[in-house]
């Protein structure tokens, strides 16, 4: 039973675990995006999440405690130049996780998880779907009073029939 365990072991020892999540946190800042098992990227979001936190006040001691974690400097360079600017005023969720169906070999959970921000695809998708809605005109309120008679417009077809006959009284 679980009592209290509040994160996943990934049946590893500590030293390994450790390892594991390092290798992978370095290939979703590198790469941006990562195909994975599940419960590995349950495990590294929340592993990555408070280091791109970290990220956004780009100081040496901040620099210190993710180079800690990481161990790359590659992956310093990358997180504060590039990805901590970017990630600078959202207030958290910097990874989505989607599930990616089932793998062949072990038929074990598979998932993509990777940075929101650099979703090229999704953030265009967004921009045509807010230029869409900018576009679209309101529904009138019903703000007219009840009392107000509708006002009667005569039908365009006997405009068009008058019109006939001053012609033909013309020729």
């Amino acid at each position: 039973m679980r009592h209290g365990n509040k994160f996943n072991h990934l049946g590893r020892k500590a030293g390994h675990r450790a390892a594991l999540l390092s290798s992978l946190a370095f290939a979703l800042i590198k790469h941006k995006r990562i195909n994975t098992t599940l419960a590995k990227a349950k495990a590294l979001r929340v592993y990555v999440e408070p280091l791109i936190t970290k990220s956004k006040d780009n100081t040496t001691h901040s620099r210190r405690t993710v180079f800690s974690y990481l161990g790359k400097k590659e992956a310093i360079i990358e997180l504060f130049d590039v990805i901590g600017p970017k990630v600078a005023d959202r207030p958290g969720g910097y990874t989505r996780i989607i599930k990616m169906g089932y793998r062949r070999g072990d038929a074990a959970a598979m998932a993509m998880i990777e940075l929101v921000d650099f979703n090229e695809l999704m953030l265009n998708s967004k921009k045509k779907e807010t230029e869409k809605t900018a576009k679209r005109t309101r529904r009138k309120s019903a703000s007219k009073p009840a009392d107000s008679a509708p006002v009667v417009v005569p039908p365009v077809v006997e405009e068009e029939s008058k019109e006939e006959e001053t012609k033909k009284e013309d020729e």
